[in-house]
């Protein structure tokens, strides 16, 4: 969500932390890599065929890169990382941990996370909402 927004690097470091947060509590759910995939798809073909999907070696240099990002591209990069974890039904400790930390470095609010989760689960609601008006 909002991806589009961010340049190639920040969208190259964006991946990093992406698929350290979907590796974070061992191996990616379904769930997960198809968001994944999506973002994927949001950032477009040419960062997709620069990227070498593996994880970063150092992960605090990717999270000091958006520490010193402007706000605006600190909460789109921590929403979709919040839309990772929230992917499934799983939402374990080292998941809840890693984002709290990115969180604090990134300077996000408790406030300003509760608007983000709302965000979340409302996309949630419309598609569950979507897919009963069409199935039924």
């Amino acid at each position: 969500m909002l991806l589009s927004r961010l340049n190639r690097k920040e969208k190259l470091k964006f991946l990093d932390l992406a698929i350290q947060i979907v590796s974070v509590d061992g191996k990616a759910t379904s769930h997960e890599e198809r968001i994944l995939n999506m973002m994927l798809a949001e950032v477009g073909d040419n960062i997709i065929k620069e990227y070498t999907f593996s994880l970063a070696a150092d992960i605090n240099e990717t999270i000091d890169f958006f520490v010193k990002s402007p706000q605006a591209i600190r909460n789109i990069v921590y929403l979709n990382l919040l839309s990772i974890t929230m992917s499934d039904d799983l939402y374990n400790t080292s998941e809840h941990f890693f984002l709290d930390n990115i969180r604090r470095q990134f300077k996000v609010s408790l406030a300003k996370r509760k608007e983000l989760m709302e965000l979340l689960y409302d996309e949630r609601d419309l598609k569950e909402k979507a897919r009963r008006i069409c199935i039924t």
